[in-house]
């Protein structure tokens, strides 16, 4: 299974390490916005609260995945790694699902990433001994994306991680092309950028110092991931302007973006974020208040919820064609 060529898809996660941002909402709809433009995408949920499977796969069925991916039919990605984390052989291929989205796939997430993200530490550690476990560990979650991408001919990979900066998180976004950071109109979630670079710089320093350690011909993920911009949300209109008690936090989020993130990424490498303010803004959602809870319950992008409001439906469709239109565009 293993190949030494990384496929040409994007890979793409919506980092922020504070809860309640709205990730996975998010991805699940821009990698709709994506699709409905020609993308072929592929969702990997490797949060073990498995939020993005949920989302879109119906509760028994789900329940039957997980109660099966300890066996030779399992279909998670606990199901593939398990043989890497127990050192019993290689990754076991499984198939991504298509969910009702046309051109959209999914790896499903399972709560035993858990246990992955134990051994984690060690493997990473071993990285640093040399150790080949080490290598195949840390690079496991990249190679099975890899291939999946080669056989779908995949064109966006959109991890949906926890909110943590735990050692699965890291793998993750050091698997990355881009990352990007969503952010709600709340002091709690500004306080959280004041971390975020820092975290991203030394993850991006260790791997440079892995990467030289390595021994030739062993598959590696580029450990490189650059900052593709910030999405503000959960924000509310009056009269068709952003209602002052929230104004004054999209200019607090913008000022920590680029102090905190843009700054300090760029000290280590300064392709690693642009110091463009206007490319560091990626888009804006507003609240959409009942339309994403009718969406969740559906399991569908918020354009499509039959119970929401035709008027907010197409505000969220356009919003999110023309995050997607950007992302194509910055990808090219």
């Amino acid at each position: 299974m293993a190949t030494t060529k990384r496929h040409r898809a994007k890979r793409i996660a919506l980092f922020n390490h504070k809860g309640g941002v709205g990730k996975t909402t998010l991805t699940v709809n821009i990698a709709a916005a994506l699709a409905s433009l020609g993308k072929r995408v592929l969702l990997v949920d490797t949060d073990p609260q498995c939020n993005l499977t949920s989302y879109l796969i119906e509760e028994t069925v789900l329940d039957e995945w997980l109660d099966d991916s300890d066996s030779e039919d399992g279909v998670t990605l606990w199901s593939a790694l398990r043989p890497i984390v127990q050192a019993t052989g290689n990754l076991y291929k499984i198939l991504p699902f298509e969910f009702g989205i046309k051109n959209a796939y999914l790896l499903p997430g399972d709560i035993r990433m858990s246990d992955f993200e134990q051994e984690l530490t060690q493997m990473w550690s071993d990285c640093f001994q040399r150790k080949i476990r080490g290598f195949r560990g840390t690079s496991a979650l990249s190679e099975l994306v890899n291939t999946t991408c080669r056989d779908q001919h995949i064109d966006f990979v959109f991890y949906d991680c926890g909110p943590n900066v735990g050692p699965l998180n890291r793998i993750v976004l050091l698997d990355c092309d881009y990352f990007v950071v969503p952010a709600a109109c709340d002091l709690f979630s500004i306080r959280a950028l004041k971390t975020l670079g820092q975290t991203m710089a030394a993850w991006v320093s260790d791997w440079r110092t892995i990467s030289q350690l390595a021994p030739d011909g062993i598959y590696l993920f580029d450990g490189e991931p650059r900052f593709m911009g910030y999405i503000p949300q959960h924000f509310r209109i009056y009269r068709g302007q952003v209602s002052s008690g929230y104004a004054k936090y999209l200019a607090q989020i913008e000022k920590h973006i680029v102090s905190e993130v843009v700054k300090v990424l760029r000290r280590i490498d300064k392709r690693l974020a642009s110091k463009s303010l206007s490319q560091n803004k990626l888009g804006q959602i507003k609240d959409f208040g009942s339309l994403a809870n009718a969406a969740q319950i559906e399991g569908v992008p918020l354009k499509d919820a039959t119970n929401g409001i035709p008027g907010q439906r197409r505000q969220a469709k356009i919003a999110f064609e023309a995050i997607a239109n950007r992302i194509i565009a910055m990808t090219e």
